[in-house]
């Protein structure tokens, strides 16, 4: 393999998988090698401007994926050290103990997984505690149990939420401070101490932390795994395949293209894949040679199938009253996550997002046609603006895939109108209560699809997860319980590929927690 050592475990990806899997094995002296396509986000003003974020695009990945019809879209990717973490919303829920049994939707069933709740509970307590968690375990009725509370208190609410809240339970729900994980300490009134790391700003959804106060997974665990002997990384150098020996049982190269083109190959006892759930799968797929055919992992003809992305809408309200708001993203609702009086399948998840600003409202204006009116313009839509973030699960369907042209442009089929029945009622649910919460009717819910990526569904990836599902059986699933591929020896995935569900909560902690259980397994393999 060239001049370049062999190592113990070369990890490609340093998002919520790999950077926490990097962080797992650094304390134990095994050389590990990180490979990371992007370089470190430049810290910069433009981290906060929204019009950079949001309309501009700034940090998003200069590259574009073909749709179903051979259509061109920007996917909503973007490559830096910390992966999507960098601009993720720092929600750091569990999955319920239901949702890793078989579920029936009205479109479908969302099937069990080999795993239960109680085999990554633990594994989920220790997630928390290394990103920070602030949130009460118990104000939740629907949570599974937990073998610890989490290590900090919940963002308090500033007080149009906590208004929002006492409202929501005088509905007679049950409202709870969403888990959220962020670098902060609180004085007596809730406000950001003067010793804490993040400041309570208006910027943590969507956009980097440009203080390193949100619990992203370069801060948390790519930079801490770094100050380890046995640990390096490598920036501006993807992955381009993977190359197996002889028997096609074992990975034995892995190939990668530096940022100045030049090609090197490395290897490892272990390789672990952690691209997000579209690379991951394109990867595996572009390594097919004569010992796996159809890709590698692949005998089941699993690996690109089942891509799940959530089905999201993300909602303004017009307050009554202004919203001086700041760090709004502290509320959640999940009374109807598995249904409700009305309706025997599952709805979703409420809960809050950062706030609005004028710069992103200029930026909807063109799309909220007659919502702008001479009595509610933009500073006063802003000022008075309420959003909301509602989730339902997206169903694993085997058409729903990544494929790979014959130049290696990824293509994403989707349907995107799958299992959206519950979210439209959900959306229904919140819209008839606005009054008695103390919105405007006559607004409604405005779609913020500034935040869904331009209001279009195939783009908003911000949430994949599937298409390297995980099972007991080597005919149905590309891994087994461990992560580990069935048709090699070394070959491991961390990321939300291997999920055969995804419930209707953010999926980045449970990422975390199984890369923390995979990390454990190869520790033990590694001995």
């Amino acid at each position: 393999m060239g001049d370049f050592p062999h190592y113990d475990v070369i990890i490609i990806g340093t998002g919520a998988g790999g950077g926490t899997l990097a962080h797992r094995l650094a304390p134990s002296g095994k050389r590990v090698l990180v490979l990371e396509r992007g370089d470190c986000l430049p810290r910069e003003r433009d981290n906060w401007d929204s019009t950079a974020v949001f309309v501009k695009s700034k940090y998003r990945a200069p590259e574009f994926w073909l749709d179903k019809h051979g259509n061109e879209f920007p996917p909503e990717v973007n490559y830096y050290v910390g992966g999507n973490t960098k601009f993720y919303g720092a929600a750091l829920f569990r999955l319920r103990p239901e949702d890793f049994g078989e579920i029936r939707h009205h479109d479908g069933l969302s099937p069990a997984w080999p795993i239960r709740y109680e085999d990554l509970e633990p594994y989920y307590t220790q997630a928390e505690h290394l990103y920070l968690v602030h949130g009460r375990h118990g104000e939740d009725p629907g949570e599974g149990p937990v073998s610890a509370q989490y290590a900090y208190p919940p963002v308090e609410h500033e007080p149009r939420i906590q208004q929002l809240s006492d409202d929501l339970e005088k509905q007679g729900l049950h409202p709870f401070h969403l888990p959220i994980g962020v670098d902060l300490t609180q004085d007596g009134n809730g406000r950001a101490a003067h010793t804490s790391v993040c400041i309570r700003c208006d910027r943590v959804d969507g956009f980097p932390c440009l203080v390193r106060g949100k619990s992203d997974a370069q801060v948390i665990c790519v930079e801490p795994a770094l100050r380890h002997p046995g640990v390096e990384m490598i920036t501006n150098t993807r992955v381009v395949r993977l190359e197996t020996d002889p028997t096609g049982r074992t990975v034995s190269g892995v190939v990668a293209r530096h940022g100045d083109g030049a090609e090197a190959t490395y290897s490892a006892d272990i390789v672990v894949v952690a691209c997000g759930a579209v690379n991951s799968a394109a990867l595996l797929l572009a390594s097919a040679g004569d010992q796996h055919p159809r890709g590698l992992a692949n005998s089941s003809d699993v690996v690109g199938r089942h891509y799940m992305r959530h089905n999201n809408l993300a909602l303004m309200a017009i307050s009554k009253e202004p919203n001086d708001t700041r760090f709004q993203k502290t509320l959640a609702v999940n009374d109807w996550y598995f249904g409700a009086d009305d309706w025997d399948y599952p709805l979703g998840g409420i809960q809050m997002l950062g706030k609005s600003d004028a710069d992103q409202i200029h930026g909807e204006a063109p799309r909220w046609a007659g919502a702008v009116t001479p009595d509610l313009p933009f500073e006063v839509m802003a000022r008075h603006a309420v959003d909301f973030w509602l989730c339902g699960e997206d169903l694993p369907q085997p058409g729903n895939r990544v494929t790979l042209g014959d130049d290696g442009t990824i293509r994403l089929t989707l349907d995107e109108k799958n299992n959206i029945a519950g979210l439209t009622r959900l959306r229904h649910k919140l819209q008839q209560m606005l009054g008695r919460l103390g919105m405007r009717h006559e607004h409604g819910l405005l779609s913020r699809s500034l935040y869904l990526h331009k209001g279009m569904p195939i783009g908003a990836t911000a949430h994949q997860a599937g298409t390297v599902r995980f099972g007991d059986d080597p005919a149905t699933s590309a891994l087994d319980v461990n992560c580990k591929a069935h048709d090699l020896d070394n070959l491991y995935v961390v990321d939300t590929s291997f999920f055969p569900s995804i419930g209707a909560v953010n999926p980045s902690l449970t990422a975390i927690a199984n890369a923390l259980r995979v990390g454990d397994h190869i520790l033990d393999r590694l001995g």
